[in-house]
């Protein structure tokens, strides 16, 4: 049971990394029609909804695109940032939709901000709880110290999808409704977003098993 259990936190997140890298190499072959680059297609949308103030800046790397909320910036990776491709498009808009969020104020944004260098520590600091309390049956309320320290982290992640899940919503959103992708496109929009998606969706899945297994660990010891 317990090497069921391995292969599956251990295969689960490779699957998701391979399937959004296999993904976005493969639509990111293929050029957008609007021949707008990953900068330009930021840029747009940000102006549209009114955020001149959010900065779009390049991304030294593969795949290291992400917004800052402290600095207002959209940073995209080098080849979305100079490239018009599928996508390009869509990562872009993805990470606008994140900006979106911020300007609007949406509240699992907002928690997850407010969350994250508290899960930074606490996720940390729990396995040393757990190792000791693991190896000291004595002492198993260390081990319950660090599941409630790992329980931070994990909340961290399950509030990490819905934030997610909404910027892909509102990047395609924005992406159709500014006519900056073709009918055609969608589908290969959608299948970039859900690919990267999917990356977030099996991390929460094995924070999630890893918690329910040391909590079962810890409840037989009482």
């Amino acid at each position: 049971m317990f090497l069921i259990y391995l292969g599956i936190i251990i295969l689960l997140p490779l699957y998701a990394q391979f399937k959004v890298k296999n993904t976005y190499t493969k639509y990111a072959k293929v050029r957008s029609t609007s021949g707008m680059t990953g900068a330009q297609v930021a840029r747009l949308i940000l102006d549209r909804n009114g955020l001149q103030d959010v900065k779009v800046v390049e991304s030294q790397g593969v795949l290291t695109d992400h917004y800052n909320p402290l600095t207002k910036t959209v940073a995209l990776s080098t080849q979305n940032y100079h490239e018009a491709s599928v996508a390009g498009t869509a990562v872009a808009a993805h990470e606008v939709g994140h900006a979106i969020q911020d300007a609007e104020a949406y509240s699992f944004l907002r928690f997850r901000h407010r969350l994250a260098p508290v899960a930074n520590i606490t996720s940390n600091a729990s396995w040393i709880f757990i190792i000791i309390g693991i190896l000291a049956s004595s002492m198993n309320y260390m081990l319950g110290i660090g599941i409630a320290l790992m329980a931070v982290g994990v909340l961290f992640q399950i509030v990490t999808l819905p934030v997610e899940f909404n910027a892909s919503t509102r990047a395609m959103n924005q992406i159709v409704e500014h006519g900056i992708i073709r009918n055609e496109e969608e589908p290969h929009a959608k299948k970039v977003l859900s690919a990267a998606a999917m990356t977030y969706v099996a991390a929460t899945a094995v924070a999630v098993m890893e918690l329910v297994r040391l909590l079962l660990i810890f409840t037989n010891r009482e």
